[in-house]
């Protein structure tokens, strides 16, 4: 049993849903599991793992994920520890792994901090959930990628599967 944080940046909340589904299943396996936002106030040494978990908005991750990275990395690179990223650019399938992924490409060329896991998952597509500019910027990048633009759309691309196997990945990290 290990004791594993999982902090997340989520703006549309699809990150910190992964999130509490992954609390789920890592407790289900014998863990003991915190989820919380990254902004929260957490001492890392209390904890044997660390997955942090970020969406991306407007292309690219929170300046949050890469400011809680710098001010924990030595304890990051201490401990077994994971990343996983959600975007909705996740949804195809040359881009829905941390190799082929531009955004997770993007983070590892920035990030200081390499971690032993990673992993992409597909966000959520909620037109009716966000603020106008937001559909609209939305709308317009989908339209681009030949995704879909309806305005009444609601559509969970993350595969649950992917989860669960990223899940017994986090299980198998070595403390």
């Amino acid at each position: 049993m290990s004791k594993i944080l999982i902090v997340y940046s989520s703006v549309h909340g699809q990150t910190r849903k992964i999130s509490a589904y992954l609390e789920d299943k890592l407790i289900a396996a014998g863990n003991s599991v915190t989820a919380m936002n990254i902004t929260d106030k957490v001492d890392l040494a209390e904890f044997d793992k660390i997955i942090i978990g970020g969406s991306i908005r407007h292309g690219k991750h929170s300046a949050a994920v890469y400011d809680f990275i710098e001010a924990n990395q030595t304890v990051l690179e201490q401990k077994p520890s994971s990343f996983f990223s959600v975007s909705l650019v996740a949804r195809k399938p040359l881009k829905n792994t941390a190799d082929t992924n531009p955004y997770m490409r993007a983070f590892f060329e920035k990030s200081p901090w390499k971690p032993q896991l990673a992993e992409v998952f597909g966000g959520n597509l909620n037109y009716p959930s966000y603020g106008s500019m937001d559909r609209n910027i939305i709308r317009f990048i989908m339209w681009i990628t030949k995704g879909p633009t309806a305005a009444d759309t609601n559509i969970e691309y993350t595969d649950w599967n992917k989860v669960d196997t990223y899940a017994e990945s986090v299980n198998q990290l070595v403390v």
